[in-house]
């Protein structure tokens, strides 16, 4: 057998990675566009449906509803 002790092998020397420098710029939003941006998304919010007004009290409704009638074709 080998008295001598085995030789841990070198880890690498590697670079440090180059640093990129920080540019920041100024962002105007253009208010034309922010507002046409409001626009659709409350003009969504209008067509998706069901409206947030609650047209019945707490009762609820005492009345018949108010229902078109038959819609058969032939008739």
């Amino acid at each position: 057998m080998c008295s001598s002790k085995p030789k841990a092998p070198k880890a690498p020397v590697y670079n440090p990675a180059p640093v990129a420098p920080t540019v920041v710029a100024p962002i105007e939003a253009d208010t034309s566009s922010q507002s046409a941006g409001d626009e659709e998304r409350r003009r969504r919010k209008a067509a998706s449906g069901r409206s947030d007004t609650i047209l019945t009290s707490g009762a609820g409704v005492s009345g018949q509803a108010s229902t078109g009638g038959k819609k058969l074709l032939g008739e």
